[in-house]
């Protein structure tokens, strides 16, 4: 379903009218089309401590202009307010501030930029895990970084996002990966959010097709989310086996067929389904993700035991034991990616969905709890938690509800199953194995939630 408000507060008449009654007036987002070269189509400003200069240093496959801004150390040209391109991306170095007066340099490089920004501009900012710095006084000003990262990603206009990225210190060579995906419009719908990277000893070997040679199964694949999920990784280069229930088939077919891939109809709360999903793959895989999930949306008062019980069987339940059966089986190889469908309403709570909620919650600790073990493997899990995305099922919702959905975020718009699809995709790939049982929110920094 197509957001009409979007679309009528960017027409010439709209705007004049949202800016004079003083609406919000949302920027439609840039998402990442076929045949682009380079993850940043404008101009890169770079500043701050060390790793700047690791970044300068693999700026020309991030994009064909790259500037300096308040950093002598750096070799690319000055930006200068005013004289310069506005920029479209911005990465700022925190990494090396030690105390909170330090901290006076984040409001130095970044309130001359602002408002020079192109539109839909990324910001990432960079640090180093707040428990792993030997200063207390270090510790503090790098667990700083975080309001500040969420406090500009609210203050950022026309669709721009701001995000931050804790670095280990035996990280940084995977800081391409993360660039790339996070200055880049397949970043679209995230912002605001916090993640660390770790170890990881994976690299990948073509940036045009990062999946190359990488098999993925995708759950609940016909349509929505997981058919849009199936898409990106086949786009990647995965060769990707769909799974949905037996009731889906035509669609799933049909998908399956278009992608090149294969079609696995099979209820994943069969008694047997896990003894048939690993008969299934005889050659094993590299990429696990769990998108099948329902609603019976109902109050706890109201709940039926039924409505429960599904609800729990299948958001939960299944890809604990599908993914069990799966690494006794040995059917996980090593350097796997698994990724865990979650959401919002898992970290925040909703209301008439204390089961849903629940469930989605459990595979955030589902992610948390095994990321360990699989790490012993050089394989990774990790939870995706959308926020309001337009899908069928949203464009169901009473029409208030479903307008509160969009417009209580920074971006002030839903998301779209392919900003789901390319966080997972992003996951999925060799050298994301740095980020491991974390949580990523796709949801435009949506004002619910942490």
């Amino acid at each position: 379903m197509s957001d009409r408000y979007l679309g009528f507060a960017n027409s010439n008449l709209g705007r004049r009218l949202v800016d004079a009654l003083g609406l919000p007036r949302p920027a439609p987002l840039e998402r990442w089309q076929p045949g682009r070269l380079r993850p940043v189509e404008g101009a890169l400003v770079l500043g701050g401590g060390p790793l700047a200069r690791q970044v300068e240093s693999i700026a020309p496959r991030l994009t064909a202009e790259c500037y300096s801004f308040n950093d002598d150390s750096l070799q690319s040209p000055a930006w200068v307010a005013g004289l310069g391109p506005k920029p479209k991306a911005l990465v700022f170095d925190a990494s090396a501030l030690a105390d909170s007066d330090q901290l006076k340099q984040l409001r130095e490089f970044f309130q001359p930029l602002l408002r020079s920004l192109a539109p839909c501009a990324h910001v990432v900012i960079l640090g180093r895990p707040p428990q792993a710095t030997d200063d207390p006084q270090a510790g503090v000003a790098q667990r700083a970084l975080e309001g500040f990262s969420r406090s500009l990603g609210k203050e950022l206009r026309n669709g721009a996002t701001a995000n931050l990225l804790y670095v280990s210190a035996d990280a940084e060579d995977q800081l391409e990966g993360a660039l790339r995906f996070f200055l880049s419009p397949k970043s679209a719908f995230i912002s605001g959010q916090v993640l660390q990277l770790g170890a990881c000893n994976a690299q990948v070997a073509d940036w045009t097709r990062p999946l190359a040679g990488r098999r993925a199964l995708v759950t609940g694949a016909a349509r929505g989310i997981g058919a849009a999920i199936a898409e990106t990784l086949a786009r990647d280069g995965a060769e990707v086996t769909l799974l949905d229930v037996p009731q889906a088939q035509i669609d799933l077919d049909a998908l399956a067929e278009r992608l090149g891939g294969r079609a696995l109809a099979l209820d994943i709360c069969a008694a047997d389904a896990a003894t048939q999903l690993v008969e299934a793959l005889p050659d094993g895989l590299d990429i696990l993700v769990h998108n099948a999930g329902i609603t019976r949306d109902k109050t706890l008062a109201n709940m039926t035991p039924e409505y429960w019980d599904a609800v729990l069987a299948v958001n939960l339940k299944a890809p604990q034991v599908l993914t069990q059966a799966l690494f006794e089986a040995g059917k996980l190889h090593d350097g796997a990616r698994i990724t865990l469908l979650a959401s919002v309403s898992g970290i925040a709570g909703n209301r008439g969905q204390a089961n849903y909620a629940a469930s989605k919650a459990g595979l955030i600790g589902f992610a948390q709890a095994w990321a360990p073990t699989l790490a012993k493997h050089g394989a990774s899990i990790n939870a995706v938690a959308p926020g309001f995305i337009e899908t069928h099922m949203t464009a169901a919702m009473p029409m208030g509800l479903r307008e509160a959905g969009r417009r209580l975020s920074s971006l002030g718009q839903g998301g779209l199953p392919q900003d789901v699809a390319e966080a997972i995709a992003w996951l999925s790939q060799p050298g994301s194995g740095a980020v491991n049982g974390q949580v990523l929110r796709v949801c435009g920094q949506a004002l619910i939630g942490a």
